[in-house]
């Protein structure tokens, strides 16, 4: 069973999409310096899109986001750990996850988001992969092994 045969349904996805926006919420608080004001102020330039912008857009991505990783859950399931195996290798999974949000951006029309995201896209790697353990975290609480 793959893991959005797993979490298949529209209700566990949207919880999945707002876990990950709490998540987001608190790596972007806990940046600090230069790099961490760039990224809050891209993050605050999305939320003032509309209310719920952020959960929206990332229920939007969890389908794909799902897919993407799958080959990576399944090899975490054979070895008895898949949240353990993404975490573990958090720069492949941040590859996988920014694969698919680059390939979102490639057909986007808000233009607010696509600037936004153009701003950030470089420097966003290493967010990324300090957030895959709370990620993967998320996904073992709704995926049933």
């Amino acid at each position: 069973m793959t893991l959005r045969d797993q979490v298949q349904d529209e209700e566990t996805q949207a919880s999945i999409a707002a876990d990950c926006a709490q998540l987001m919420d608190q790596q972007v608080a806990a940046k600090k310096g230069m790099s961490g004001l760039a990224i809050k102020t891209a993050y605050k330039a999305l939320k003032g899109i509309g209310p719920g912008y952020i959960p929206r857009a990332l229920k939007s991505l969890v389908p794909q986001a799902l897919d993407a990783l799958d080959p990576m859950w399944a090899a975490g399931l054979q070895s008895g750990d898949p949240v353990g195996h993404l975490s573990q290798n958090s720069a492949e999974t941040a590859d996988v996850l920014l694969g698919v949000t680059d390939h979102k951006l490639s057909v986007a029309k808000n233009k607010i988001v696509i600037a936004t995201y153009k701003k950030v896209r470089k420097s966003v790697k290493g967010d990324v992969e300090a957030a895959v353990p709370g990620l993967a975290e998320i996904l073992g609480n709704y995926a049933h092994n």
